[in-house]
């Protein structure tokens, strides 16, 4: 017998919606069909579209060590309201995720904290080239971070020499920070009293396109293909498209939906985060890129800071803007205002973060894959609010800011965590688990 069965929904697969039940059994999809087998527990979901679960592949949950920020429990639950099954978290936490004893213990947390799936990034230092070797293949590993520009934390890797050869002998994939330490260093030194609207001159668009140019060569030269984070240049985009057998990247729903100088004026030191909002005209390049399918992941860069810190005056303040739990409303808000299709949408969400980090058992609505479901209402409406933010540190730069869409339901491995704007689990009972790859 089914355990669970999902009735009357327009289910997601192979590109279309089609309206049919879906049934789960030991935490994996058992049945997709048009008939109504007998289960334990029918769900029914009519007027509602069943997508495969979204995977936000970015966001830093500050634990451990910065936990009056977020944690992994607040952080998953945050998710779970955005609609998200599964995330991966960065390693700027301290101590820092750099080998297998911080790695495991993450792990660990993630175990009784979460109540979503998630991996874990190792993060990349001068001489731990060995130590990531040590936990290729360890579940919940989903890839290697390098910061090639200083941001939140300690973690910067500028060595041209022991980064080839992380990418000559390491079978990960590899996320990269891009941004060029040593022109930011220049800029900055040129920077008389500086404010928060100078920080997108700081760090300037040549230091980004800098830095990614130099790793691309670093990639091609140990034939390694590499994934770029967080792009917020015309240029860079156009660069990538070249290369694109080089390096797939990111595009965050900051750098899409908040512009300089306007975002600074309105919103000071809470618009700032590495890499910096850009000009309107890289706005409209990176739209273009998603439109174009240039691009390969549309990914949060989640990276909670406090209102008091946040307040801090420039440059004291603190880079980072939360956005786990906004990131999919946004989007699914684009689709329905026809920026990009809900295919699009489901490639940059789902199918490309499968895809690229090689994870085992997710990414569509499958006979004997993992039950992830991401539920939503399409013809609903949703205002983000600060109050509702399940973020420790209460605060969206999206604030009071109406939606087309609404997510309904957040399916985990067949477990209902969210539904209808409430947590409906707790770790201990959910079903998450650290997300595997294939090699």
């Amino acid at each position: 017998m089914i355990e669970k069965l999902f009735i009357n929904g327009d289910v997601y697969k192979d590109g279309q919606t089609y309206q049919l039940n879906l049934g789960i059994t030991n935490e994996r999809i058992s049945y997709i069909g048009s008939e109504q087998p007998e289960s334990k527990q029918t769900v029914n979901c009519s007027g509602l579209t069943i997508l495969p679960g979204v995977i936000d592949t970015q966001v830093h949950f500050r634990d451990p060590g910065a936990t009056h920020k977020e944690d992994l429990e607040s952080g998953s639950r945050a998710a779970a309201l955005g609609g998200i099954t599964t995330f991966f978290d960065m390693p700027n936490t301290a101590p820092s995720t750099t080998n297998k004893h911080e790695l495991r213990k993450k792990i660990m947390m993630g175990q009784e904290k979460c109540i979503t799936n998630f991996g874990f990034f190792i993060g990349a230092t001068e001489d731990n080239h060995d130590e990531i070797k040590r936990v290729v293949g360890m579940e919940g590993l989903c890839g290697v971070k390098i910061f090639l520009g200083s941001s939140t934390g300690d973690l910067l890797l500028e060595n041209k020499i022991v980064i080839e050869k992380m990418f000559r002998e390491i079978p990960l994939m590899f996320s990269i920070h891009s941004e060029d330490e040593q022109i930011m260093r220049a800029n900055k030194a040129k920077l008389l009293n500086p404010t928060v609207m100078d920080h997108y001159k700081w760090r300037s668009k040549e230091s980004a396109i800098s830095s990614t140019k130099k790793i691309i060569d670093i990639a091609k030269s140990a034939k390694k293909k590499i994934h770029i984070l967080h792009i917020s240049t015309s240029e860079e985009v156009d660069f990538l498209i070249e290369n694109n057998d080089t390096a797939t990247f990111e595009i965050t729903p900051q750098h899409l939906h908040l512009s300089a100088p306007e975002c600074y004026e309105q919103l000071g030191t809470f618009a700032q985060m590495n890499p910096p909002i850009r000009e309107r005209y890289h706005q409209d390049r990176l739209w273009r890129a998603l439109k174009n399918n240039e691009v390969a992941i549309i990914g949060s860069d989640h990276a909670p800071h406090t209102i008091k810190e946040k307040k801090y005056p420039y440059p004291k303040s603190p880079s980072g803007i939360p956005g786990v739990q906004t990131i999919f409303p946004l989007m699914l808000n684009a689709v329905l205002e026809q920026k990009i299709s809900l295919q699009q949408l489901m490639k940059y969400m789902v199918e490309n973060p499968v895809k690229i980090f090689k994870i085992k058992n997710k990414g569509e609505l499958s006979v004997d894959f993992d039950a992830d479901l991401t539920i939503v209402d399409l013809k609903a409406t949703t205002k983000i609010e600060n109050k509702k933010m399940e973020s420790k540190v209460g605060w969206t730069p999206f604030h009071e800011k109406t939606l087309k869409g609404k997510v309904s339901m957040t399916v985990v491995r067949g477990t209902i965590v969210m539904k209808e704007g409430e947590i409906c689990a707790m770790p201990e009972t959910s079903n998450k688990a650290p997300i595997s790859v294939y090699f």
